[in-house]
């Protein structure tokens, strides 16, 4: 929202900030508030204001300072904020136009709105994790945040969608986005299969779907992501590889290949061990054939393609210097993408406090004083 133009105000807490903050990577493995690369890329564009909602002064300003945003988005515990007394219905009393946006880990409402969990928990419990890795090893979780960053795509579609409501009613409301539902809904085929069958979706590892032929394979300098498919190109693969074997009718569509995924990750493997990633991919591609590469981070950011489209734009930081960014996913002919730096903590406190509610400079040490700000 921020990047697209949206004014954000990022309330943290006094002195410590948001937790992010203190979690690396860090530029020489030393840690700093404001040299967190995590919150660096999570908070371009947003300002900052330190505020105890747990006093009542902090709870007056934050109320003023409500009264003129559109939006308030929260992720605490589901008890917290109503706990504080500025919960959705406190607040809509004064603001009925208000769009609330709660993150939880299981929702506002059930039987586990107050059940604590991290992302290996939510990845776990979603379900996402059963169908994930081998299916003679223990299940796997996937490297990124994926429930968080994936909740958060959720929650950004629901506060428009939830903003275009109001501008057509003039009514707010609460949205609730639960992190596990949104693992929950991008299981795949599992659960439907599940319901017409009553059979569970295994763990395949590598070869996605059982397919043969299908999934990373490793190659001279890395691993290269084979596609074989749609049937009526296989015969591609025995050009690509320079292997007439491959032309063997028992391959030629995928119940055949997957009868006889051994025998041909035999015949393949030899000639991708002989080859690099990126030539495999460009050959391939030549070809017709949907293979990819698995990429590394070194290679995202010297990606021709990437730089080509202009999707990196370099951020000034006054604490970490000047980084490189990914400007948006998605591109429309009046929509641009404005990364200004991450905010320092309480870096926007006399903007907002003064010169937008009023308050002084005196206020403003007095408010730091009592540990308000």
């Amino acid at each position: 929202m921020a990047a697209q133009g949206a004014e954000v105000i990022k309330v943290e807490r006094p002195g410590h900030g948001d937790p992010s903050r203190r979690i690396g990577p860090f530029p020489g493995g030393v840690p700093h508030p404001e040299k967190s690369a995590l919150f660096l890329y999570l908070n371009t564009s947003k300002k900052s204001v330190t505020l105890n909602l747990k006093t009542i002064g902090g709870k007056d300003i934050f109320k003023r300072l409500l009264a003129e945003c559109d939006v308030l988005i929260e992720n605490f515990r589901p008890e917290v904020m109503p706990g504080l007394g500025i919960g959705f219905d406190d607040l809509a009393a004064t603001h009925p136009g208000l769009v609330m946006t709660s993150i939880s880990n299981f929702g506002q409402t059930g039987p586990y709105r107050d059940y604590k969990a991290g992302e290996v928990n939510l990845y776990a419990i979603g379900g996402l994790m059963y169908i994930t890795g081998y299916a003679d090893r223990a299940p796997l979780k996937m490297g990124a945040r994926l429930a968080q960053y994936g909740a958060g795509q959720n929650a950004f579609v629901a506060t428009l969608s939830a903003l275009w409501h109001r501008d057509r009613s003039g009514e707010g409301q609460h949205i609730d986005v639960a992190i596990s539902e949104y693992l929950a809904t991008i299981l795949e085929n599992a659960l439907s299969q599940y319901s017409y069958t009553g059979s569970n979706f295994p763990r395949t590892g590598n070869r996605g779907y059982g397919r043969a032929a299908w999934g990373p394979y490793p190659c001279k300098d890395g691993y290269v992501g084979v596609i074989a498919g749609p049937d009526h190109n296989w015969y591609k693969m025995a050009e690509l590889m320079e292997n007439p074997e491959l032309s063997n009718p028992k391959f030629d569509d995928r119940a055949g290949r997957a009868a006889n995924a051994d025998e041909l990750d035999a015949l393949m493997l030899p000639w991708l061990a002989r080859h690099g990633k990126r030539e495999i991919f460009e050959k391939a591609q030549g070809l017709g054939l949907a293979f990819a590469y698995v990429a590394s981070p070194e290679d995202i950011l010297g990606w021709e393609h990437l730089r080509d489209r202009d999707f990196f734009t370099e951020v000034e930081h006054p604490e970490a210097g000047t980084l490189e960014h990914p400007t948006g996913p998605f591109r429309g002919d009046d929509i641009a993408w404005s990364l200004e730096p991450a905010p320092t903590l309480g870096q926007h406190n006399r903007e907002i406090y003064c010169e937008r509610l009023g308050f002084s400079a005196e206020d403003l040490m007095r408010l730091r004083h009592n540990d308000v700000i």
